[in-house]
C-alpha cells in the first residue's frame, strides 16, 4: 500500500491493526512502515496503603528535638552523626 493510500484509509487501517493484522506502507514501491498494534502492558498492581501496619516500631523519643550537643555533631561531622541513618551517612 502506498502513501496516499494509506492517507485515505487511514480508519480502516487501523481497524484493521486492531484485528490483528500487519500493514506496510512503502513509498515508491518500497515498504518504509509497518503499522502493527501496540502491545497492552500488564495491569499495574493496586497500591494498598497500610499493608505495613504493626510491623514498624519507634522507641519513645524517637522525634525529639535534637540536643545542642546533637546539633553542634550533627553540623561538624554528619557521618559520625548519632542520627544518621544506615545507608546514608554523608547526607546530613
Amino acid at each position: 500500500m502506498d502513501t496516499q493510500e494509506a492517507k485515505a484509509n487511514l480508519s480502516k487501517l487501523l481497524a484493521q491493526v486492531e484485528a490483528g493484522e500487519e500493514v506496510v506502507i512503502a513509498r515508491a514501491g518500497k515498504p518504509v512502515a509497518r503499522l502493527v498494534a501496540v502491545e497492552q502492558a500488564p495491569p499495574r498492581r493496586e497500591i494498598r496503603l497500610g499493608t505495613a501496619a504493626g510491623m514498624v516500631h519507634f522507641k519513645p523519643g524517637w522525634d525529639d528535638p535534637m540536643t545542642e550537643e546533637e546539633l553542634a555533631q550533627w553540623y561538624d561531622n554528619p557521618a559520625d552523626s548519632p542520627t544518621t541513618v544506615v545507608g546514608l551517612a554523608g547526607y546530613g
